[in-house]
């Protein structure tokens, strides 16, 4: 950009900042509710809510008790909701098969909130780390190493399930190559040809995510495991677009960055290089950082909240899966 700009004193940038109405009239990027994506954490039963202790504010919810929490996202103009299951110890195996069940907890969850509020977007994950009992995200061989292809096959199943349930979303999460174009043509064949994929195509072996396998139920299982083998190594950035690329040509609709904060350097390479609907998750860490902080009277938890989703659309982002969706959806109606 070779905008010229008049020299001081003609020229004083200060002048647009005096006063609120100016500040509001010249800022270039806004947070709305219509940005925002909530993540939630469904659990099998009746009338069960458990408390994620590394996330202060998130709960585990069964359905029934979600299902204000979804009347709440439609009143405060949240579009998406995402669903992450916690899986009973008795249903994981080595494959994760109960991915595959057309009754189990997902399809099942999927069904009544697009029964009960058909106009909020669901979103569905599809990875196999609830469903395994070892916690990774795939079928291991005999040396314990990932195993690509038959992965994919899984994934493919557990997305159509997900997508006759009646899911609009469905976004993998699982880094397999070339899993996005198996899953879009699983899709096509099958007539589910408004199925959205939102894939997360720029997923890194972060640590940030140690909150999220505690409120899933997939860190136990882990152990002192990890996932370098398929998710990104986090010292690379061009290897980023190289997998977006791939996957926008497979079929995917939108993108995803994950995590967020760390990485919107990613974010804002992709949205430069590509064009296309760029997301990306501020995930359990980031979350737990904040809140954590703002307990202990460190940070305002209101301001850092809305300057770290601020910080994701001045990046490139198109929107947030955040675990602060809803407080940043009233705070926003409250202006």
């Amino acid at each position: 950009m070779n905008t010229l700009h008049a020299p001081f004193p003609m020229g004083r940038p200060r002048r647009l900042r005096r006063d609120e109405f100016t500040r509001n009239l010249v800022r270039e990027h806004r947070v709305t509710a219509h940005d925002l994506i909530y993540p939630v954490f469904v659990l099998e039963g009746h009338h069960k809510r458990q408390a994620v202790s590394s996330m202060p504010g998130v709960e585990r919810l069964s359905l029934d008790l979600l299902l204000p929490v979804a009347e709440d996202c439609v009143k405060l103009g949240i579009p998406v909701m995402a669903l992450f299951p916690v899986i009973s110890a008795e249903l994981k195996d080595e494959t994760g098969s109960e991915a595959k069940n057309p009754d189990g907890l997902v399809p099942t969850v999927v069904r009544e909130l697009k029964k009960r509020f058909p106009q909020l977007g669901i979103m569905t994950d599809v990875a196999l780390d609830p469903f395994t009992s070892h916690g990774q995200d795939g079928l291991l061989d005999e040396t314990g190493y990932i195993m690509n292809e038959p992965t994919v096959e899984v994934l493919v199943q557990q997305a159509l399930t997900q997508a006759a349930a009646g899911v609009d979303m469905v976004a993998p999460s699982d880094m397999m190559d070339g899993r996005i174009g198996a899953i879009r043509q699983a899709l096509e064949s099958n007539g589910h040809i408004h199925t959205r994929i939102m894939a997360y195509s720029a997923k890194y072996a972060s640590a940030f995510y140690g909150p999220f396998r505690d409120a899933v139920g997939s860190a136990a299982n882990l152990g002192k495991s990890n996932k370098k083998v398929y998710q990104m190594d986090p010292g690379n950035s061009n290897e980023a677009l190289r997998e977006v690329a791939l996957d926008i040509a497979e079929g995917a609709d939108m993108v995803m960055v994950k995590p967020g904060m760390p990485y919107l350097d990613i974010v804002r390479r992709v949205k430069d290089e590509f064009g296309v609907p760029t997301f990306a998750y501020q995930v359990s860490g980031e979350y737990a950082m904040l809140k954590a902080a703002a307990q202990n009277g460190w940070l305002d938890h209101d301001a850092v909240m809305m300057e770290s989703l601020l910080a994701f659309k001045r990046a490139g982002a198109d929107g947030v899966l955040t675990y602060f969706a809803r407080d940043a959806a009233r705070w926003i109606a409250a202006q």
